[in-house]
């Protein structure tokens, strides 16, 4: 049997090719809407896709099931509770899909959403899509009322765990990186056994469980409804590359994902930025950038940009005009600060203005006195309420990508913003305590 695991790590998403290669044959499970990756997989395994499996609708990214079938004539299966208005081959609870000498059972599992499904292979592993992660059960008020969501994820996972063997190997749709769960850890498989012993959502009770699960402190995928439609409407076909431009047209937003420092050191007026490298990238443009918004993507190379428009094609953003290199009037600088340096300047001024853009959940686990706290993703809405706009503002995250970002977005307001960089707010807080015991 050939099976593989494809892990996107920006955007903590899982797909799956699984085939026999005596028969030739594989089908792709939850495919990512940049399809090439399985299309190369399964020329060197010397088989042909001649399927495409859904677990459900997908709301953290766009499907590639539509330019599986428009480009390659293969045909999408997915539960008809899913409702797509593209042509499909309905596939319920026992269904069994044959590649050659494998069997593929789909097992109805709603929670996350209603008409979501595990794909059990052999007996001997399952693909549980958005029901089942690592030490972790998928968030459930993506689609329906979060209680009643949980509720149907406790009774689905519980049928899952009871069916399977312990020594099933259990492969997710999403790892650490997704906003599809909470505590999402970056192992890539598990066992059945395992999770039976560890995972709440079969250690807890009913009760325990639905009130844990429907209190979620993680924000919604910034483009769920959009991405959503995307995924249960027409089929998509794939775009071109970006082409590069010699100057940014003016009804375009500028979307900086060259490295923080680079864009420190000079860029474009207006300019928002979001590094590649500072992960999560494609989430956080989301949060940022409207999906109707044209952009044009600032990168240090081609490549870089193709990547970049890879990720924002992946979430919906598909309105992008092409790249720049080296843009005229790349003059504008941040200043920045250390995290030493911020540590002796709280010490010697309590009225210094500091900026928390993390996540309440973050925020909850350390904190800073006296902080304005806004998440990163409420910025470009309006500057937040208690800064004093003719002072600097220190912006803090937990590694310096969101604090310039944060940056970013507020010098378009006219503030003073400088980053922090280097560390986030557990070493600012370890370098404010060094500083009172050396005093």
């Amino acid at each position: 049997m050939i099976f593989r695991q494809f892990v996107d790590d920006d955007l903590g998403c899982a797909s799956y090719l699984v085939g026999d290669p005596e028969a030739g044959e594989a089908v792709v499970i939850d495919p990512a809407f940049a399809i090439e990756q399985y299309l190369d997989a399964a020329r060197a395994e010397g088989v042909r896709i001649v399927r495409v499996l859904e677990t459900h609708t997908h709301a953290a990214h766009v499907s590639g099931h539509g330019r599986f079938a428009l480009e390659h004539g293969v045909p999408v299966s997915i539960n008809p509770i899913a409702q797509p208005e593209y042509p499909f081959d309905p596939l319920e609870d026992g269904d069994v899909v044959r590649v050659g000498s494998v069997e593929i059972r789909a097992m109805h599992t709603p929670g996350h959403r209603p008409e979501h499904t595990a794909f059990v292979i052999d007996g001997k592993a399952v693909t549980t899509g958005d029901s089942l992660f690592v030490g972790e059960a998928a968030r459930p008020d993506l689609a329906i009322e979060a209680r009643e969501g949980a509720a149907d994820l406790w009774r689905s996972m519980r049928r899952l765990a009871a069916e399977l063997p312990d020594e099933a190997v259990v492969y997710p749709g999403h790892v650490a990186g997704s906003l599809c769960g909470t505590n999402m850890s970056e192992e890539h498989s598990t066992s059945m056994g395992r999770e039976r012993r560890t995972n709440p959502v079969l250690t807890a009770d009913r009760e325990t469980f639905v009130q844990e699960a429907s209190s979620i402190g993680t924000p919604r995928p910034p483009t769920t409804e959009r991405v959503v439609a995307l995924n249960r409407g027409p089929w998509l076909a794939g775009l071109p590359a970006l082409e590069q431009l010699e100057t940014v047209p003016g009804d375009a937003t500028l979307l900086d994902v060259r490295p923080i420092e680079a864009f420190a050191a000079g860029h474009v007026p207006g300019a928002v930025s979001v590094a590649l490298d500072g992960g999560s990238f494609a989430t956080r443009a989301a949060f940022v950038i409207d999906s109707a918004e044209p952009v044009v993507v600032h990168a240090h190379s081609a490549a870089e940009a193709q990547e970049a428009a890879r990720l924002l094609r992946a979430v919906g953003l598909f309105d992008q005009r092409g790249h720049v290199l080296e843009p005229e009037g790349a003059t504008a600088r941040t200043a920045t600060v250390t995290v030493p340096e911020l540590a002796r300047l709280l010490e010697e001024d309590e009225d210094v203005q500091v900026l928390d853009v993390r996540e309440e959940s973050e925020r909850e686990v350390s904190s800073l006195p006296g902080a304005v706290e806004v998440p990163y993703r409420e910025l470009r809405i309006a500057p937040p309420e208690g800064l004093d706009p003719d002072r600097p503002v220190y912006a803090i995250c937990g590694t310096g990508a969101r604090s310039m970002l944060a940056a970013s977005l507020l010098e378009r307001s006219g503030l003073d913003v400088r980053p922090m960089v280097g560390g986030g707010m557990g070493d600012l807080l370890r370098a404010r305590r060094e500083l009172v015991r050396s005093a």
